[in-house]
């Protein structure tokens, strides 16, 4: 049933993702889903619970629905039970949604479950390293914003409001949310991945200053 339930689901979310702007795409869903289940090897937590989420937790990111926070636990929600999932099941998912972005913790956070900690850790490490530079500059493109700009200094301690509403340089964001990553993260493997990933990111961005100023 739970193997049934949790395919069902994939099926429901790549299709439905299909189109979607590739750093919020099936790949990162499919990134997010494996390092879920990396993290699961070594942390005690509802499996079936941290699947799903990781499998429905971009399935209407806010940011591309007029910073609707709600409509993403609400469609996760209306499918789940359109396949019969345990009402408490269910909203734990749509709980773990709303409040597991990186700017819901800019805001007042009144839920937590070791699940939560689970999958965001997941969602996190494919925000940095490597393929987290690939993707900040995707979407910077996606903005049209700049890659960098050194006469706009970095925000320091931003409100929710204000990390939404940003339109700074994509180098910013490095600053703002990517480097502040590791030190957020729950998990013994989260943190263990995160530190390789930072350092790789530290590593990109002397490189990427040096040839800025034509030093290489």
């Amino acid at each position: 049933m739970q193997e049934s339930v949790i395919q069902q689901t994939a099926s429901f979310v790549k299709d439905r993702l299909k189109n979607a702007e590739s750093g919020h795409d099936w790949w990162h869903i499919q990134r997010v889903w494996n390092n879920t289940k990396l993290i699961l090897e070594t942390e005690t937590a509802d499996g079936m619970v941290c699947e799903l989420t990781a499998l429905l937790h971009d399935i209407a990111d806010s940011k591309f629905h007029d910073g609707d926070e709600q409509i993403g636990p609400r469609i996760a929600g209306e499918f789940l039970h359109s396949i019969g999932v345990d009402a408490d099941i269910v909203a734990h998912v749509q709980n773990i949604i709303l409040h597991m972005s990186f700017k819901a913790s800019l805001g007042e956070v009144n839920f937590h479950s070791k699940e939560l900690e689970v999958v965001q850790d997941a969602d996190r490490l494919d925000a940095i390293g490597a393929i987290g530079i690939a993707r900040a500059f995707n979407y910077g493109g996606f903005k049209n914003r700049e890659i960098y700009n050194p006469e706009i200094p970095v925000a320091e301690n931003q409100t929710k409001e204000a990390y939404k509403n940003t339109t700074a340089p994509t180098i910013n964001h490095f600053y703002e949310k990517l480097l502040l990553l590791r030190d957020k993260m729950n998990t013994t493997t989260g943190k263990r991945i995160a530190a390789q990933r930072h350092d790789f990111m530290d590593s990109f961005l002397q490189q990427f200053y040096a040839e800025w100023q034509g030093e290489r």
